[in-house]
Order: C-alpha cells, then sequence, then structure tokens
C-alpha cells in the first residue's frame, strides 16, 4: 500500500472519531447532562432563583448588596457582608481582595468599615462581628452570621416601626444550622430574611 493511501486512510480515520466525539461529547452528553438537571434539580440546575410574586429577585446562592445608588446601606434593610467582587457581588468577576492580614490598606478598609457599622447601628465598634468587615473569598457570600444579623435587628426595627422583638424572632427564624450538622458556621441568608421582613412589614 503506497504511503499516500495510508495517510489518506488514517486521515480518514481521524476526521471521523473527531465528527463522532464532537457530536457525542459537544451535543449528545451535554443535552443528556442538562435534561437530567432539568427533571432532577430545576431550581439547582437554573441557579437556585428566588421569585417574590413571581419575580425573580435574586439567588440562594449569590448575595446581594441592600443599599441605594450612592452605595449608602439602606437601613430599612439587613445588610449584607462586604464584597470584593467587582464593584460588589459581581457574578462575572467572583474572587476576594487577596489582600493579606497585615496589609495596610486592608487593615485601613477594615476600620473603615467597622467605623461605619458602629455608627449605623449605635453600637461601639468592638462590638462589630468580624463578618461585617471582611468580605468572603469568593466575594458572593449570600449568608451573614447571626450575631451580626441581630445586631442590625434594632435598627431595622426602629425604621420599619415594628416591635424589636418581632424582628429578633424573624432573624432566630431565619438561622440556618451547619451543613449535615458539621460543615460550615450556623448562618443567615440575607435575601431570603429581608423577604421574610417585608412580609412581616405588609
Amino acid at each position: 500500500m503506497s504511503t499516500a493511501r495510508t495517510s489518506a486512510r488514517q486521515l480518514g480515520v481521524a476526521l471521523r472519531a473527531v465528527a463522532v466525539l464532537t457530536l457525542a461529547l459537544g451535543l449528545v452528553y451535554p443535552l443528556v447532562v442538562t435534561g437530567i438537571g432539568q427533571t432532577v434539580v430545576r431550581d439547582q440546575a437554573n441557579g437556585s432563583p428566588v421569585a417574590v410574586d413571581g419575580t425573580t429577585v435574586g439567588s440562594e446562592l449569590i448575595g446581594q448588596s441592600f443599599t441605594d445608588e450612592n452605595a449608602a446601606a439602606m437601613p430599612q434593610w439587613f445588610q449584607s457582608r462586604p464584597s470584593a467582587a467587582g464593584d460588589g457581588y459581581d457574578g462575572g468577576a467572583s474572587s476576594g481582595s487577596n489582600l493579606g492580614p497585615t496589609n495596610p490598606e486592608l487593615a485601613a478598609l477594615i476600620e473603615e468599615r467597622r467605623t461605619a457599622v458602629a455608627e449605623l447601628e449605635g453600637v461601639d465598634p468592638d462590638e462589630v462581628p468580624a463578618d461585617a468587615l471582611t468580605a468572603s473569598s469568593s466575594g458572593l457570600d449570600p449568608h451573614i452570621s447571626p450575631e451580626y444579623a441581630l445586631l442590625q435587628a434594632d435598627r431595622v426595627a426602629a425604621e420599619r416601626g415594628l416591635d424589636a422583638g418581632d424582628v429578633r424572632a424573624l432573624v432566630e427564624a431565619a438561622v440556618e444550622d451547619r451543613t449535615a450538622g458539621v460543615l460550615g458556621e450556623s448562618r443567615v441568608n440575607v435575601l431570603k430574611l429581608n423577604i421574610a421582613l417585608s412580609e412581616l412589614d405588609t
């Protein structure tokens, strides 16, 4: 068999293999996986959206800010932890600040946040919890600690003219335990808490 015929045969085999693999891995496999996702875990596959009155207002998995157009905290809402993802909670720019604990810029930023949170909540700066001062490693964490949520309860209640005890009870009811009882820490999803707050306020 000539070298030219051998090369042509090998090229034909290679092209058929590419076509079959492209069809299998580029079309069939994604369609099967997507179909399974949409059938078995539809909400998770679609980003765990949270809807209010049929309108999607966010995701269970991605945090968001509750600030005005000037990036000032809206005191009638529970506030999320800081975010270093893009301009804040940018799902396309997930990241931490990448500043080390001895970095003077980070130290100054933490003190600035401590002062702002203490002033907003009307507490001593030493009472401000760590998650109110630092961003998560992804910059997209939708949760805060129960301590930070409870710290905000009196301010939110006063802004909305609600009983502080009712708002604190709302926070306690929103606390999620550790995953499988061992992973992570107890936490509060800020978006879900604010939705429950808006329902309490109606």
